[in-house]
């Protein structure tokens, strides 16, 4: 079996099944399948100036598929800014304090956007933050948002 595939897979093989696994990503939108077909497409150039045989042709588009999902999981993955605690949702809206918050005790403070559905919101803080203090979101405990300053 495997003779017969050193015979008759080619250079321009690699190249049509890259093209394949190119159309079938721009179907799904992942990602992930582009870099399966770029990897195809560089074994069928290494294969045309090379003529390696098929297991060796395998094993590098394999290598190489492993290296491009692991690319893309390092660095194209959507990270969370923060963890909310129960409601994980991204920590990135700002605000300000509407009502003077004491240290480890409830006050008021009003986010530019919405947070779960809300601009206002009681808030707790570590330290005094005063009125009209710019604040982010820490941590999100069910209905009490911690903040800090920015």
């Amino acid at each position: 079996m495997v003779a017969f595939l050193n015979e008759t897979v080619l250079w321009w093989h690699w190249i049509v099944f890259g093209i394949f696994l190119l159309i079938l990503e721009l179907g799904t939108g992942t990602f992930l399948l582009l870099g399966l077909s770029i990897a195809a497409v560089l074994v069928g150039m290494l294969d045309a100036f090379l003529d390696t045989s098929f297991a060796v042709e395998l094993s590098i588009w394999m290598i190489l598929s492993i290296v491009a999902i692991g690319v893309w999981v390092k660095w194209f993955r959507v990270q969370a800014k923060t963890d909310s605690g129960q409601s994980r949702y991204s920590l990135d809206t700002l605000g300000i304090v509407t009502e003077d918050i004491p240290p480890n005790s409830r006050g008021k403070v009003t986010f530019d956007s919405p947070v779960l559905g809300n601009t206002s919101w009681h808030a707790t803080a570590k330290t005094l933050l005063k009125k009209q203090t710019r604040v982010k979101i820490v941590e999100i405990n069910g209905q009490l948002i911690e903040v800090e300053t920015i």
